[in-house]
């Protein structure tokens, strides 16, 4: 594959077909986010993974832009326990940010969409979700990815902006 059937090809579904996606599916994933970098390679990054549509609703109803339909989900989490120091504990975000991204991009090569739901850093979002997923204290969720069969399509695309790009200093253009 090449960068247009991967990461241009990567966009938020939120329309899913009533199936079931695969248990081999779902752990090909959780290998794709474990390959993640991870600064001092302290992996502080936990997965609960759900299939009952019972628990799911209630991430739906959890949630403020989780309303629809998916037929499984990954909450990703930051497992802050594993850091032996305060400031080596500020980097878990980002490396459970690069699972997601890593989660998201194996999905489109295995025929999945997905759509990231943000969770942390919103106290109530982390809390209901933390419930409903019996999180312990230490466990922070950063996000719940849905995860299913898409039903809709999306044109690949970018949305690079080179605008945005400075060389060599900011305000400096090519």
């Amino acid at each position: 594959m090449n960068i247009q059937d991967t990461i241009y090809a990567r966009r938020s579904i939120r329309k899913y077909e009533d199936k079931p996606v695969e248990e081999e599916k779902l752990e090909l994933l959780l290998k794709a986010a474990m390959a993640a970098p991870s600064g001092m390679n302290i992996k502080p990054w936990e997965f609960v993974v759900v299939t009952d549509p019972e628990v799911i609703g209630k991430i739906r109803s959890a949630l403020m832009f989780a309303k629809f339909y998916a037929p499984a989900a990954i909450a990703v989490c930051g497992n802050l326990s594993v850091f032996k120091n305060f400031k080596a504990s500020r980097f878990w975000v980002q490396d459970c940010s690069a699972a997601t991204q890593n989660i998201l991009l194996a999905a489109v090569g295995l025929g999945l969409g997905t759509v990231w739901l943000g969770v942390h850093p919103v106290h109530v979002f982390e809390k209901r979700i933390s419930g409903i997923l019996a999180l312990p204290k230490h466990v922070t969720p950063l996000n719940v990815i849905y995860i299913g069969y898409p039903a809709e399509n999306k044109p690949a695309r970018t949305q690079y902006d080179p605008a945005r790009v400075h060389w060599q200093a900011y305000g400096e253009s090519k």
